[in-house]
């Protein structure tokens, strides 16, 4: 594991932070090229990329858009749990349709993100699975009519 300061994260150099940031704008993009770009060799890229890897501190993933796919359904779920929140979270994440959960401050414990095939779908899995939930006290469902941004690009602090 990863050497993480007080707040969970792991220290990063400028050569690293720069790495990231050159695989943000393209995940693809040749370790000999980031190398000229952060003063690097593409071993001492690669060898770094890895170690990114293997601490959790990034991901490379091909990022589909949902409806060219199959899934033409998407919507963000608030959920509201009575007692300890940790197991209704848990079994948010083993589903499969569920792609991102956070534990939140405000009108609800937890937003989960589901991406599903149609609304009957969306359906079973909020009314069958999630409501069944022991601790689920009440959902609110935000279903997409429209994705306008999705971006990865943030950098590094």
């Amino acid at each position: 594991m990863a050497n993480r300061d007080r707040n969970g994260s792991v220290p990063l150099d400028s050569v690293s932070k720069a790495i990231i940031e050159q695989l943000q704008e393209d995940g693809r993009r040749p370790y000999a090229t980031i190398g000229k770009a952060v003063g690097l060799s593409e071993a001492a890229v690669r060898q770094r990329v890895q170690k990114l890897l293997d601490q959790g501190v990034m991901q490379i993933v091909a990022v589909t858009d949902p409806l060219t796919v199959g899934f033409t359904r998407q919507a963000m779920i608030g959920i509201t749990v009575e007692g300890d929140i940790e197991p209704v979270a848990d079994a948010l994440v083993a589903m499969d349709e569920v792609d991102y959960v956070v534990v939140t401050a405000g009108s609800f414990d937890l937003m989960a993100e589901l991406i599903c095939e149609d609304d009957e779908h969306l359906l079973e899995l909020i009314n069958k699975r999630i409501r069944a939930l022991p601790g689920v006290r009440r959902t609110e469902s935000f279903v997409y009519l429209k994705l306008r941004k999705q971006t990865y690009t943030w950098g590094t602090r």
